[in-house]
């Protein structure tokens, strides 16, 4: 996963001798109604929707199963501003003001020409919550378990379901206007079919002159009691669905709930689960290859981790580091760092203990944000910060209304801030998103370039 370094975050002027003051203006976010939806119940790497399923009496695991059809959909009108900023400024002794007038539907700046004045305070030197409202034809369905790639501006969100069934279908969030669009794709007949749980790769290629092009590898997947193995390729400019041509007998056993990363032009998977039990393998299979493409199994020394699924992996250099998951009876608190080069699996000791699943984990710098996700118990709403460098948790005050806890939902690092998309609470099913405006201050000291020594 390539690493992200955020610029200092913009600040109203504090300075008095400034002839200026920058007002921010801030529409305000609507509330959203309530949602109202079924559940089910299935095995293993399906966990349990109901927390008191009886086929777990002393703990049970949340799932991304089918249930009722859910009527549940909302839609947003403006996009909210994500600093903390104030809508008027406070002035003494002054002079003249003039107010330049500017559209009410616009969160534009407004210069106010004073003298000797004093400004607005700054934001908050924090992370702050927002809702982000979208426009467009995005989701017809709230969704879970679907994937949400980020090529330059534009956010592919493909697959996952409701409460009722599984889709196949690809949106494209334009990340700077926020409007959804529903492309037609190529040869739609070589995509993959409906499903759920899903993984999705960004494969970048070099053209030459300045030009790349880039494509999407999707794998795996289930629908209902069906489970998939195969490989689906999308290119993201031209829209194009392929299918590669793969020794059929190199191929991982039928899989949901994995992970998949992009390491040294292989497409490396590990874990998940194929309904009757957990996964604990790594598969690589080199698109770089002319011809028919082969998956090789990696055999690994070291302390393997438990099979398990729905949990997280961060490529940080050569080195990919797992965090949480489960075996579909015990919510993982573990992280584990897989050496891809010398395939060996290292234990990191930890201060704190933190059971994860369905939650996900971005790297930004020299850490990793964990958002959300289910703790063996209930669904969490958290915003937790692993630091890579000295291999502990830290915590961080957070300003601005979170996100309802969920599980099963994607985030992904776009402009200094983290857009959450979708997700399930163990009732309801999600259509929004949230933005996390990241602050400088907030997670400071902030290092680029580092290693993990396991």
């Amino acid at each position: 996963m390539p690493q992200h370094r955020l610029p200092t975050s913009p600040s109203v002027s504090s300075s008095r001798s400034s002839s200026f003051t920058r007002v921010y203006q801030r529409p305000e976010s609507p509330t959203l109604p309530p949602e109202n939806e079924g559940r089910s119940t299935r095995s293993y790497v399906d966990y349990h929707d109901n927390p008191t399923s009886p086929s777990h009496p002393t703990r049970s695991m949340p799932d991304i199963g089918t249930a009722t059809k859910t009527k549940s959909r909302t839609r947003s009108k403006s996009r909210p501003s994500a600093s903390n900023s104030t809508t008027s400024s406070r002035t003494s002794r002054t002079k003249s003001t003039k107010l330049h007038k500017t559209p009410d539907h616009l969160a534009t700046a407004i210069e106010i020409s004073t003298t000797n004045a004093i400004s607005s305070p700054a934001p908050a030197a924090g992370m702050y919550w927002s809702r982000t409202l979208t426009y467009g034809k995005g989701p017809s369905r709230p969704l879970r378990a679907h994937t949400a790639n980020l090529i330059g501006d534009r956010l592919f969100v493909f697959g996952g379901c409701d409460t009722s069934s599984c889709f196949n279908t690809l949106y494209i969030l334009d990340m700077d206007t926020m409007i959804w669009s529903k492309p037609r794709t190529v040869h739609p007949q070589y995509g993959p079919p409906p499903c759920r749980a899903h993984s999705c790769t960004v494969v970048e290629k070099d053209l030459g002159y300045g030009k790349k092009s880039h494509q999407l590898y999707f794998f795996g997947g289930g629908n209902g009691p069906d489970y998939f193995q195969d490989v689906y390729v999308l290119d993201a400019e031209t829209l194009t669905w392929s299918k590669p041509d793969i020794d059929p007998q190199s191929r991982p056993s039928k899989r949901r709930a994995h992970t998949s990363c992009l390491w040294e032009n292989k497409l490396v998977i590990i874990g998940g689960g194929d309904g009757a039990r957990a996964l604990d393998d790594v598969y690589m299979l080199d698109i770089s290859k002319q011809g028919q493409l082969r998956w090789e199994k990696l055999e690994t020394t070291g302390r393997c981790p438990p099979a398990r699924g729905y949990h997280t992996s961060n490529l940080v250099k050569d080195k990919l580091v797992v965090f949480g998951g489960s075996d579909g009876h015990d919510c993982f608190e573990d992280i584990h760092v897989l050496d891809l080069k010398s395939a060996k699996w290292s234990q990191i000791e930890l201060d704190k203990k933190i059971p994860r699943l369905a939650h996900t984990s971005t790297q930004v710098g020299s850490y990793v944000f964990v958002i959300g996700g289910h703790d063996g118990r209930r669904y969490s709403q958290e915003v937790l910060l692993f630091n890579l460098v000295t291999m502990s948790w830290e915590s961080r005050k957070i300003y601005g209304v979170a996100p309802n806890p969920r599980g099963y939902h994607t985030t992904v690092l776009y402009d200094s801030r983290l857009y959450v998309l979708g997700g399930y609470d163990g009732k309801n099913v999600f259509d929004d998103v949230h933005m996390l405006e990241l602050s400088a201050c907030a997670y400071l000291p902030q290092i680029t370039n580092f290693e993990i020594d396991v």
